[in-house]
């Protein structure tokens, strides 16, 4: 289950409309060994694709020192999909590298029944699970 403080999931939702119709994405920190991510950090599409994202090298760099810096880890990874369902892609689970981080995928189809959805990815093996809110 992925724990997330109130307001985050919304902050992704708005992210992924702005920069439709190109894919968003970002991570959530959440201080080491804390179990709710609490930090929003939008990043850069370096890819400018609507298919596909990737963190522009420069920036993934700042932000993991920044990380390191302020003792906390990655928790979230999340990105949008522009013209499909909130599920991994065979491309999402190839990239999947960290069985620890929760993959987050929104969807900015228009009329969709679930926008936004959690997933762990450990070998290649995705499975969902349920987002709990904290206030």
């Amino acid at each position: 289950m992925l724990s997330i403080r109130a307001g985050l999931l919304e902050a992704m939702l708005e992210q992924a409309r702005r920069d439709h119709p190109l894919e968003t994405c970002g991570i959530i920190a959440a201080p080491a060994g804390a179990r709710t991510a609490e930090r929003l950090i939008a990043m850069d599409n370096a890819a400018r694709s609507p298919t596909f994202f990737s963190f522009a090298p420069k920036q993934q760099l700042s932000v993991w020192r920044e990380l390191d810096e302020r003792d906390e880890e990655c928790r979230v990874i999340y990105h949008s999909h522009t013209a499909s369902a909130a599920y991994p892609s065979a491309e999402d689970v190839q990239y999947a590298g960290d069985a620890s981080v929760h993959y987050v995928i929104i969807s900015t189809l228009p009329d969709i029944d679930v926008a936004v959805r959690s997933f762990r990815i450990v070998n290649r093996k995705v499975t969902e699970e349920s987002i709990h809110v904290v206030r």
